[in-house]
């Protein structure tokens, strides 16, 4: 497994993530034979050395003809992306990050998505920023991307609306539930586009995951600033201990709540993206009976969680504190039996498979299907289970 980690002290910008992938490794020729795929316009991807502060780094400047065509709409993007000939992976990621940028400023300038423009360079640049920073990622083999709190600047900014705030409205609707800060630069250091790619191919916000660091790159900023203008990424195998993980447990005890509510309150928490939610009963003041609520959640999570339980049940208080926890590494696998595909939840701790378990729902389904009884699908994906198993323990032996 590879983990890659960006660390945002001068925020992001599409160029920027390109310019940290291509300082890690990533092939910029291979890059550039990417965009002929892309009907569009022949753009010039420059990419050199600079120094910022001292520091080495890649810069990428996006060039291409001026067009007569001021603008581009979601749709129009939409359409180039799906005429293209990219993997159909990179394709549907690609659309997914223009639909969230689109959908953020739509709600903001109160339009119609379909009305929202793309004006840098008729798109273009925003194209290319996306569409290679997709397809690097996938090049680079990275399965799991963690994200710092990003510095986003301060002042204003110019654009086709007028004087705006940094960080500009769509870049804040876009980290919404994010950590981000200002170090008091008076300048535009999170773009919407940088703000996008992260929230969308970043898993976890916060401290830097215990990792085996194999490689690291510096992709520069236009501006030359107090601080080195630098986006760095971090590229590495999670090490040993890479299950243990800071976690925020929040409390709270409901005696005076319909139980009816719970099933919509947990729906919702997990929805979120809190790790766990559980209920255990409790006796209270006065020998009531009630409810203790129990949610473990990412750090970054503790404020929309505590306000959610707020208004959400009749709780007056909560109450949370750290914890750590250790984890093994979860992923889900796809084999096949007789009766057909079922899904697996495959647990590794330290490389090695200690659990592999049936999906109830794909047993289920294939019990009504065959017509079956469910203990016999059950006892077939025992069988495939302990095969896979067996054979992987013999490929660890191997190493």
């Amino acid at each position: 497994m590879k983990i890659a980690y960006f660390d945002c002290f001068s925020g992001a910008s599409g160029d920027m993530i390109l310019g940290s992938m291509i300082d890690a490794g990533l092939n910029a020729q291979e890059l550039r034979n990417e965009f002929e795929k892309i009907p569009i316009p022949k753009v010039q991807l420059n990419v050199k050395k600079v120094l910022k502060r001292g520091i080495s780094a890649t810069q990428v400047i996006i060039t291409a003809k001026k067009e007569k065509k001021s603008y581009r709409t979601l749709n129009d993007i939409l359409k180039i992306v799906e005429k293209s000939r990219l993997e159909p992976e990179v394709k549907k990621k690609s659309k997914e990050v223009f639909k969230r940028i689109a959908s953020v400023e739509a709600k903001i300038h109160q339009k119609p998505v379909k009305e929202i423009h793309f004006h840098e360079l008729s798109g273009l640049d925003s194209i290319v920023d996306i569409v290679g920073s997709v397809w690097g990622f996938h090049q680079l083999g990275i399965d799991k991307l963690y994200v710092s709190k990003v510095n986003v600047g301060s002042g204003f900014v110019e654009c086709e609306h007028g004087i705006l705030p940094v960080p500009a409205p769509a870049t804040l609707a876009l980290m919404k539930g994010k950590p981000i800060y200002s170090s008091g630069v008076e300048r535009e250091l999170l773009t919407p586009t940088g703000a996008a790619l992260l929230t969308f191919l970043g898993s976890d916000f916060g401290n830097m995951p215990e990792m085996k660091v194999e490689r690291v790159g510096y992709g520069a900023g236009r501006d030359d600033l107090p601080h080195p203008n630098l986006l760095r990424l971090v590229i590495g195998a999670p090490s040993v201990n890479s299950g243990m993980e800071k976690v925020m447990v929040v409390e709270t005890n409901i005696d005076d709540m319909n139980p009816q509510f719970y099933d919509y309150m947990i729906e919702k928490l997990l929805a979120m993206g809190v790790k766990e939610v559980y209920l255990t009963p409790i006796m209270m003041k006065k020998n009531r009976p009630g409810t203790l609520v129990k949610v473990i959640c990412p750090s970054e999570k503790l404020t929309s969680v505590t306000g959610f339980l707020f208004k959400e049940t009749t709780t007056l208080g909560l109450r949370w504190h750290e914890e750590e926890r250790n984890r093994a590494d979860r992923e889900i696998l796809t084999l096949g039996t007789r009766y057909g595909k079922i899904r697996f939840k495959l647990a590794r701790w330290e490389g090695s498979v200690i659990n592999l378990s049936p999906e109830y729902e794909d047993c289920k389904r294939l019990a009504v299907k065959k017509k079956i009884t469910l203990k016999e699908v059950f006892e077939e994906a025992r069988k495939e289970a302990l095969t896979f198993l067996e054979e992987s323990k013999t490929r660890h032996r191997l190493r």
